[in-house]
């Protein structure tokens, strides 16, 4: 079974930051006085590194993973946390430059909300292969248990593994389900 299911136009869009609607916007990108206080400058953090992880805290619940290019966040939900950051939204430009910073980031965002990192493999959700080969009894689109298989990982909160693992992951499920 072929795993290249998704076009490069549909792998660069999966990679990044999708349109934002107003109740995402409200419900994801709301800081809490507990998240203020997580990405307090008092942690020895600048404004850059406040917006940045304020950015992963709020989009890892709302997509599930977190884009490397977090600057590519959408610029209605960066305003809206600096406004509450007291930041200037530029300040986001100036973070991520370090891939180290970014993954530290990101490992404290996800311990903050209780997921699970997968770091690139599905190894942090060994319920996936079970719920994929479940899911491909039923349906055999690629595109559908791909979908699928990326609303189990945040009903369980697990971040999301890299796309080409996930794509993988789906196509050996489909023929394993040829097979049964």
């Amino acid at each position: 079974m072929a795993t290249s299911f998704l076009s490069d136009g549909q792998l660069e869009r999966l990679r990044g930051f999708p349109d934002i609607n107003r109740e995402e916007l409200v419900r994801f990108f709301t800081l809490t006085a507990d998240d203020l206080m997580f990405v307090s400058p008092g942690r020895g953090r600048d404004a850059s590194q406040r917006l940045g992880l304020a950015v992963q805290l709020c989009t890892l619940p709302w997509l599930g993973f977190v884009p490397a290019d977090v600057s590519g966040a959408p610029p209605v939900a960066v305003a809206r946390l600096a406004a509450s950051l007291g930041v200037d939204p530029k300040a986001l430009d100036d973070y991520g430059h370090e891939t180290k910073a970014r993954r530290g980031h990101l490992r404290l965002v996800a311990e903050r909300l209780g997921w699970t990192l997968t770091m690139g493999d599905a190894s942090g959700s060994p319920g996936l292969e079970k719920f994929l080969l479940d899911r491909a009894m039923e349906h055999d689109s690629p595109t559908i248990l791909f979908n699928l298989a990326c609303e189990y990982l945040i009903s369980v909160k697990t971040v999301r593994p890299g796309l080409r693992v996930l794509t993988r992951m789906v196509g050996s499920a489909r023929a394993a389900a040829v097979e049964l």
